[in-house]
């Protein structure tokens, strides 16, 4: 049996997260996909997929009061999410265990002003898999669900012109673009990511907006290695 743990939700204050030891950490892309998120003062309601143990709603609700829900599926992480919000006192945030393909038991479609999502990212398995019900395997890998299935979620759920945040590999972008522009989450900004100072740019973060014009903004490619914060990283560019 795991350890259940508490921790430093990297720099951010009074912010805490819950952890099992030897397992399951919250990653960069969390932090990265979370400070790409820009919350307007109007946005009420904010939907995060495949939450993990919350990382990003944590660090939505220090920008905002909106009410934030956080989906996940697997339900020891589900718990983690849920003891994380508790330790923080948070009480814009509900975490439901469930799959998120059954969300139209939660709630009314065209409901939410910004949706985010930290993926599974590959969609092929390693020839290493053994278990369907490893913790890293599905955080990891599209065998509950996958990128068609998120972006037709994020079509149906949120308000027209809502906003739909994506952090991704960068070796995903045509299967990005061809499922955004299938379901009219039409891409606006698109920001690449160096994890090494010499490495490529193998992250990277989207924002659409449901049913908007056309029209892409590119931003500076960024390099994270070793920052000692990420906080405001992209401040007056989304």
């Amino acid at each position: 049996m795991n350890l259940l743990v508490k921790n430093d939700l990297f720099d951010y204050k009074n912010r805490y997260i819950m952890q099992f030891e030897n397992a399951f950490k919250f990653s960069l892309d969390s932090l990265l996909l979370a400070e790409f998120v820009s919350v307007k003062k109007t946005d009420k309601n904010i939907l995060d997929m495949c939450t993990g143990n919350a990382p990003v709603p944590l660090i939505l609700s220090l920008k905002t009061n909106s009410f934030i829900t956080g989906f996940e599926i697997q339900k020891d992480i589900a718990y983690l999410a849920s003891e994380s919000v508790k330790i923080n006192n948070i009480e814009n945030i509900k975490i439901i265990n469930d799959d998120i393909k059954n969300i139209d038991k939660y709630f009314n479609k065209n409901y939410f002003d910004i949706i985010t999502c930290n993926p599974p990212y590959f969609n092929t398995l390693d020839n290493g898999y053994k278990n369907k019900n490893d913790y890293l395997t599905i955080a990891r890998h599209e065998v509950m669900i996958n990128l068609e299935d998120i972006f037709k979620i994020a079509y149906n759920y949120l308000k027209n012109n809502g906003v739909f945040y994506l952090v991704h590999r960068s070796n995903r972008l045509d299967d990005i673009m061809f499922y955004a522009k299938h379901y009219r989450l039409n891409v606006k900004m698109l920001q690449f990511i160096s994890t090494k100072s010499d490495g490529e740019l193998n992250t990277i973060l989207v924002k659409c907006v449901k049913n908007s014009k056309s029209g892409v903004r590119v931003l500076k490619p960024i390099c994270v290695d070793n920052l000692d914060t990420y906080q405001h990283l992209f401040e007056g560019k989304c």
